[in-house]
């Protein structure tokens, strides 16, 4: 099985570009298969990284050793989807860092809808600047009425947290963004209140002192809130939110549990930092919307996946505070 001379032509280039810049690897997009010998040829010197649309292909290249196979939906997804899919799958894994330049070879230009198609487009792609596009689509997603750039703001917070916990030891948490006053109605205080008293600038998590000082804060009981517009208002609080109807997978606890209720319950945004993982769960009308898991930089986001009940069926208490995962 011989490659289509557009794919030599390709594959040669990327082979020039990959060394010539350094790139960190070529990602091949394939919807067919290939004869893989001729390509580690033509790529001689490059690391190589494939993801296949097919399911029953991936597994096929996964038998190939000399491969490293990406493995992502298949499915007809369009294809800048797929990259990124990709990529993060290839940080996730380690096989990438996130500052990686990457030299893509895929199909852009669909001839025939619903046939696999070659190779016939080449791009050079800078990984963080693309993962920081890929985060902010991802937030834009979400209809909610806070303001993406708080909402980043306390992502990122999150994130942090589940990254790093605190004097090394790991820390989870809760966020209630937006809906203040009728979130504040649905909960009550366990302990002191650490931002009374402070004015506005001083509880403004955008400001880097700020989320330095809400680090510390994150290791006590409870939740914290913040307003739209990113200004912290309290912590230490109990969410009293009832949350029938809620499903979530087994395993989640209590602060995953008041996530849920809380959201689904205001017009909210919750954001969860699980204590045992470091994974960021947001939830927004009692589901969890996006995941975020604790690699080496702030925003690496994940494909979403359904979480839904555990096994055991076990049904949601009707009241939920903050201690465990």
């Amino acid at each position: 099985m011989g490659l289509p001379s557009q794919t030599v032509a390709l594959l040669k280039s990327a082979r020039q570009l990959a060394l010539n810049l350094p790139a960190d690897a070529v990602l091949l997009l394939t919807e067919t298969d290939l004869d893989w010998d001729d390509v580690l040829l033509h790529l001689d010197g490059c690391r190589l990284l494939v993801a296949a649309q097919d399911g029953v292909l991936t597994q096929k290249l996964k038998e190939r050793s000399e491969l490293m196979v990406l493995d992502i939906d298949p499915g007809p997804t369009p294809t800048r989807e797929r990259m990124s899919l990709a990529l993060l799958d290839a940080v996730a894994s380690e096989k990438l860092q996130t500052g990686a330049d990457v030299v893509a070879l895929y199909n852009g230009i669909e001839a025939e809808e619903g046939k696999p198609e070659h190779i016939d487009s080449l791009s050079v792609i800078h990984l963080g600047e693309h993962l920081e596009r890929l985060s902010a689509q991802e937030l834009r997603k979400l209809d909610t009425q806070v303001p993406l750039e708080t909402l980043r703001a306390v992502v990122e917070l999150a994130t942090a947290i589940g990254r790093e916990g605190r004097e090394g030891k790991p820390v989870g948490t809760l966020f209630v963004v937006g809906d203040t006053r009728k979130v504040m109605s649905m909960s009550r205080a366990i302990n002191f209140n650490p931002f009374r008293g402070y004015s506005n600038a001083e509880r403004d998590i955008r400001d880097r002192k700020v989320r330095e000082q809400i680090k510390d804060i994150a290791q006590l009981e409870g939740a914290l809130i913040i307003r739209r517009d990113a200004v912290a208002v309290a912590a230490c609080m109990y969410i009293d939110a009832p949350a029938e109807g809620i499903t979530l997978s087994k395993g989640l606890g209590s602060r995953h549990w008041a996530a849920a209720a809380i959201s689904q319950k205001t017009k909210a945004i919750a954001v969860a930092v699980s204590q045992s993982s470091g994974t960021v769960r947001i939830f927004q009308d009692g589901e969890v919307v996006l995941r975020i898991e604790p690699l080496a930089r702030p925003l690496i986001w994940r494909r979403f996946e359904m979480e839904g009940q555990g096994a055991d069926g076990v049904s949601n208490p009707v009241a939920v505070a903050m201690k465990s995962d």
